[in-house]
């Protein structure tokens, strides 16, 4: 199996035959993570929480990818949700008969500011979902599927989790704890089930509007690549590091992030 980071063309298909769990993934960088993979031969299960985005994204998703509907999976659900996380994996593997990879990119942030203004429950949900949920997605992949045939699994974090921002403070700290994470299941998984993450920075998503709608020029002047990253900046990151040609890399979080952290800086 022969891979590239460089785009779907040059990879050609070379998840044919695997199948993906994307969560978080009607939308942003979770729909573009399916679209590549979906691209490179893979088929895909997405999630999130709203039924009728999910099944329009599947829908999306094959006619773009041009591939049939059958190949891609919508699982609507709550990935904070015992209950829903384990009916997406039941699922899936009813559907496909297999899980190889796993993408955790479901994530929430809804508090901004100080944190000793921080309202405790927001914080608690934060953590419940961008980390809780991400190892009991990881446990239930494992027992399914990966503990016997082995897998890939890499958790979306951000540059928020490496540095302080002082803006998204509590989004940050659950990232840095999805990083540690990250490094735990590594060894906890190997040689089976490599885990690693990505750490993006401002992405032009629907999720990250509030850190540069109505000022984006200026926001990517902070960037040595001056512009901020799109969906597939990360997508491809992602599906270099689920395939074969990464077979020696995990407990690795790798940024991907314009330069911004060589900055010095995260404003």
């Amino acid at each position: 199996m022969t891979t590239s980071i460089e785009g779907t063309d040059a990879a050609g298909a070379d998840f044919a035959g695997r199948v993906a769990l994307v969560t978080g993934a009607s939308r942003g960088i979770g729909y573009g993570v399916a679209l590549e993979l979906l691209a490179r031969g893979a088929s895909v299960t997405i999630t999130s929480r709203k039924p009728d985005a999910v099944t329009a994204a599947a829908q999306s998703l094959a006619a773009e990818a041009g591939v049939p509907e059958s190949r891609v999976l919508a699982v609507p659900g709550n990935s904070g949700r015992a209950d829903d996380r384990e009916e997406v994996v039941t699922r899936t593997i009813e559907q496909f008969g297999r899980l190889d990879v796993l993408v955790n990119n479901t994530g929430i942030n809804p508090v901004f500011g100080p944190l000793m203004e921080a309202d405790l429950g927001a914080v608690l949900k934060i953590f419940d979902v961008n980390v809780v949920a991400a190892l009991g997605f990881v446990q239930l992949a494992w027992k399914a599927w990966m503990q016997e045939h082995g897998g890939a699994v890499v958790n979306v974090a951000s540059v928020g989790g490496l540095r302080s921002t002082g803006v998204i403070a509590a989004y940050g700290a659950s990232k840095a704890a999805l990083i540690r994470l990250t490094e735990e299941l590594a060894l906890q998984l190997g040689p089976k089930v490599r885990v690693n993450a990505v750490a993006p920075a401002v992405v032009k998503t629907r999720f990250a509007e509030a850190l540069y709608t109505g000022r984006e020029e200026e926001a990517a002047q902070h960037y040595p690549m001056k512009r901020l990253g799109s969906p597939e900046d990360v997508a491809r990151l992602v599906a270099f590091l689920v395939s074969d040609g990464a077979s020696w890399i995990t407990g690795e979080t790798v940024r991907v992030d314009g330069g911004l952290l060589a900055t010095g800086t995260l404003a």
